[in-house]
């Protein structure tokens, strides 16, 4: 057994309200400078829709993420070790300016030094990088809200998942469905972009899993960018160097929340350590499409189970660090109540960014004079929802519909249970029927309610002081075979892998 420490995240997406505040945040702190305009390490998608950069779902035309290759081995979509060399200087899976769009400001010193006159002045478009006047045609939440949905969200990749007539009536005015998707970087166990980048600027961070890049390393090969799957990875054309979303680690190693958790208004973000094997890991994602997620759960490790901690314990894994994961919300979330599902974990990178579906719209309707919602109906039709599980199931479990019909039944149990509280309209034993249908019980149903709605930042951000002053002062390194000096049983400096 081989136990590491993951910094794990849950997006909660029933409570996502499509504000883009994490965006801007995110944007203000880490991508405001020359060379980073296009870039959005942070952006929330509307889908169905194309997304940032378009496309970026079909790996048949990007190759990213891994591949099980005929002698059974996991492999690199986007290069083999024969033409690595040549994808160095060309590479024509890259995403390129127009699949990004091209970054603009106005001009308005027009606006603002017009002379007066009878017609209203105009801050006209210019471009970020060429300071020519621009038409704008696209940007990086052009489709939001289904805006020019014939052009985007019809492309949706994740319909080919669906029937002609599913699309159809996904697409009818009266059925017409959406859902918001936030994205950052996943910081996966299984990096295709850490086995891509041929200078070893790629890496995570052994404390916590964090994927970072050395920038002194970096030399703008771009590899990464071409292996990312979900293309997370950014260049930047003024410092000729790979960037991405670091998790705001420096918030982090202070226990803090990164930028874009701490300024969610829905309060969707959820983070935490897990613990996985990494032992189990290759294996894990050789797994067939539709067992990826089991796969991936298996491969996660119980942080109350005394074997798990004493090994961790001799992987050089703090006390703090040991405590923090039996207190996680990610746990909860992904194996306890198992709600939490990994993004397109057919891309087989292992993704440690877990999203929570979003409950399916409940119609209201007037009955006696009451308007109110018939939870019993829909219980019973959770296969005939406006947005079909064939969608959320191509998006979130690599298209198993049981899984994230599971959710579903769970989400409306606790919605059941919740119900029965206020309202005297459902029966107790309806109630104990079906939280046993779902497989909860009345404590759990409790629980994730509680967690759901819940306010207290330190409830839903379980992260310790992970300073390397802070580790030295508290533990000593317990690893075997570690040669560092930093107390924490790695190597001080940042080697390739984990």
């Amino acid at each position: 057994m081989d136990v590491r420490a993951q910094t794990a995240m849950v997006f909660h997406l029933d409570k996502c309200i499509g504000c883009h505040t994490c965006s801007v945040a995110c944007k203000n702190v880490w991508t405001d400078r020359p060379g980073a305009e296009y870039m959005w390490w942070n952006n929330v998608e509307t889908k169905p829709g194309t997304g940032y950069p378009t496309l970026w779902e079909d790996q048949l035309n990007y190759n990213g993420g891994w591949k099980v290759g005929d002698d059974g081995e996991l492999k690199l979509r986007c290069q083999s070790k024969a033409d690595a060399f040549l994808k160095l200087f060309y590479n024509p899976n890259q995403p390129g300016l127009d699949d990004y769009y091209e970054p603009w400001t106005y001009q308005y010193s027009e606006l603002m030094d017009a002379a007066a006159g009878e017609d209203q002045p105009t801050a006209r478009p210019v471009s970020q990088i060429t300071g020519e006047e621009l038409k704008i045609e696209a940007g990086p939440n052009w489709d939001d809200d289904l805006s020019g949905s014939p052009i985007y969200a019809e492309n949706d990749p994740n319909l080919k998942a669906l029937s002609d007539d599913d699309r159809r009536m996904l697409f009818e005015v009266e059925r017409l469905s959406m859902m918001y998707l936030p994205r950052i970087c996943n910081h996966c166990a299984n990096p295709s972009c850490v086995a891509a980048c041929p200078s070893g600027a790629l890496y995570k961070r052994g404390e916590d899993g964090i994927v970072l890049i050395n920038q002194e390393v970096c030399r703008g090969w771009r590899n990464c960018i071409a292996a990312c799957p979900y293309k997370k990875i950014y260049f930047n054309w003024m410092t000729g160097k790979s960037e991405k979303c670091i998790l705001c680690y420096p918030r982090v190693e202070t226990g803090q929340a990164p930028a874009c958790f701490h300024t969610c208004v829905g309060r969707i973000r959820y983070l935490g350590v897990m613990l996985y094997d990494a032992e189990r890991l290759v294996e894990a994602m050789k797994t067939p499409d539709a067992g990826l997620v089991d796969a991936q759960r298996s491969a996660l490790l119980d942080p109350h189970d005394p074997r798990v901690i004493e090994a961790g314990r001799r992987a050089g894994i703090g006390e703090k660090m040991l405590h923090a994961a039996q207190r996680s919300p990610i746990w909860k979330y992904v194996m306890e109540w198992k709600l939490a599902l990994p993004l397109h974990p057919e891309f087989r990178t292992m993704p440690m960014l877990f999203y929570v579906p979003p409950l399916l719209p409940v119609m209201g309707r007037m009955n006696d004079g009451i308007y109110g919602h018939d939870l019993e109906e829909l219980f019973g039709k959770i296969g005939e929802a406006r947005l079909p599980l064939k969608f959320l199931a191509a998006l979130f479990s690599a298209g198993n519909v049981d899984l994230v019909e599971e959710v579903m039944r769970k989400l409306l149990a606790v919605r059941y249970a919740m119900r029965a509280k206020e309202l005297d309209d459902v029966s107790p034993e309806r109630v104990a029927q079906v939280l046993r249908e779902a497989n909860l019980t009345a404590r759990q149903a409790e629980e994730i309610y509680r967690l759901t709605t819940l306010c207290d930042a330190n409830a839903r951000f379980v992260m310790p002081p992970i300073q390397r002053e802070e580790a030295m002062d508290e533990t000593s390194c317990m690893a075997e075979a570690c040669k560092g000096s930093c107390g924490l049983g790695f190597t001080t400096t940042p080697a390739r892998g984990n």
